[in-house]
């Protein structure tokens, strides 16, 4: 690995923690294209998996977070966790199987759509004392892993956190507040990039290099952003419009750079 790689890979790191500390989220969507036109990640599985390692750390780290301010609806979190397990093992698995080129294109659509719902305001639900218990799990459980396997096996498919997927999600199954999606959110991004991760690891398509100076970049930026935050919270809706369409940019870049052999 060159000296310039290595510069690039904690640049991209910070850039994707830089955007998770200032907009709270859509951070780990660059990872995929940082890997593969800024470092020179050759194969786009390579990306993927490795991009989900450095989710998976990532998503693990600010969990500890949201854990010791009891923001985390465990056993809530934990059901959709393990559906969306499952869900992530066939789609990492499918994934693997995808042509690259036409992978990176299917990549490039998902950019465009998540930059879409970047720009639609946050809503959290009205229920803040929802558990999931024996008398609830009847009416909880089902949406809970039904959501959770769909957002699992996108996860697994793109080696994204999902966690703008997964948060609508979850509020929508038990109308949690926003506060207790996002830091319930964490534990299946956690386990969904862990999954992805482990799939990809096996077929020996993860650059363990990368993915460590990735996470040490993300560290960085990731306190650069909460503190340049803080600072510009009144700006935050600006912010994230700006972040949206750098997004959605970028994913029409990668879509286009995906169809071009098919074109």
């Amino acid at each position: 690995m060159t000296g310039a790689q290595i510069a690039l890979s904690l640049v991209s790191g910070s850039v994707v923690g830089l955007s998770l500390g200032l907009v709270g989220g859509g951070g780990s969507i660059l990872a995929v294209p940082l890997m593969v036109y800024v470092i020179g990640v050759s194969s786009p599985h390579v990306a993927i998996g490795t991009s989900a390692v450095a989710v998976a750390v990532s998503a693990l780290i600010n969990l500890f977070g949201h854990a010791r301010a009891q923001t985390v609806k465990w056993p809530c979190a934990i059901a959709f966790a393990l559906a969306g397990i499952i869900g992530a093992a066939i789609g990492a698995h499918i994934g693997k199987a995808f042509d690259g080129k036409k992978l990176l294109a299917a990549f490039g659509v998902l950019m465009i759509v998540i930059a879409a719902l970047m720009l639609r305001p946050r809503k959290g639900g009205d229920n803040p004392a929802v558990r999931l218990n024996k008398a609830s799990s009847p009416r909880l459980l089902p949406p809970l892993a039904a959501t959770g396997f769909g957002v699992g096996a996108l996860s697994g498919f793109f080696g994204i956190g999902g966690g703008f997927l997964i948060v609508p999600g979850l509020v929508t199954a038990t109308s949690m507040p926003l506060l207790n999606a996002i830091g319930s959110s964490l534990v299946s991004v956690a386990t969904f990039g862990a999954t992805t991760a482990v799939s990809y690891a096996l077929s020996d398509l993860v650059d363990w290099t990368v993915a460590a100076l990735f996470v040490g970049g993300s560290i960085l930026g990731s306190w650069a952003g909460v503190t340049a935050a803080k600072r510009l919270s009144a700006r935050k809706r600006l912010l994230t419009t700006i972040f949206s369409t750098i997004v959605a940019l970028v994913g029409f870049y990668v879509t286009l750079r995906g169809l071009a052999p098919y074109i």
